[in-house]
């Protein structure tokens, strides 16, 4: 009842006319609205997360493929050092749980995690 007096006096919280329809109303419909808004989600997308690529100087076909090979190795890198913390994880818990087989599990993980993080050091070793 209180309530009801402040909102007439100080206005109601819906802005409404008197047929009950929204002062605001968009003449869109469902898929107008839909369509536009995939529309700004594209151009958003296209001027937030777009960059210039710069053409190289040289075409050396050695170079690209250089940085291709960089770049696979930065991931082997990656997924390496993954492996290298699941299995520090893996013999910190076998130290707590004393299970002596998740303890080898972990050694080998752990083994494994430095031979893929140092892949590349390991590969220009035997060749050079």
């Amino acid at each position: 009842m209180l309530l009801n007096k402040f909102l007439k006096k100080f206005g109601s919280l819906t802005n409404r006319q008197k047929d009950n329809k929204p002062t605001n109303a968009l003449p869109l419909g469902k898929k107008g609205r839909l369509g536009f808004s995939s529309y700004v989600a594209v151009v958003l997308c296209i001027c937030c997360f777009s960059t210039t690529a710069f053409a190289a100087s040289n075409n050396d076909p050695l170079g690209v493929v250089n940085n291709l090979s960089t770049f696979i190795f930065s991931l082997i890198r990656a997924i390496g050092m993954i492996l290298l913390g699941w299995g520090v994880v893996q013999v910190g818990l076998s130290f707590q749980s004393h299970d002596p087989s998740q303890r080898s599990q972990g050694f080998l993980t752990l083994a494994g995690g430095l031979v893929i993080t140092f892949s590349k050091e390991i590969l220009d070793l035997i060749t050079a």
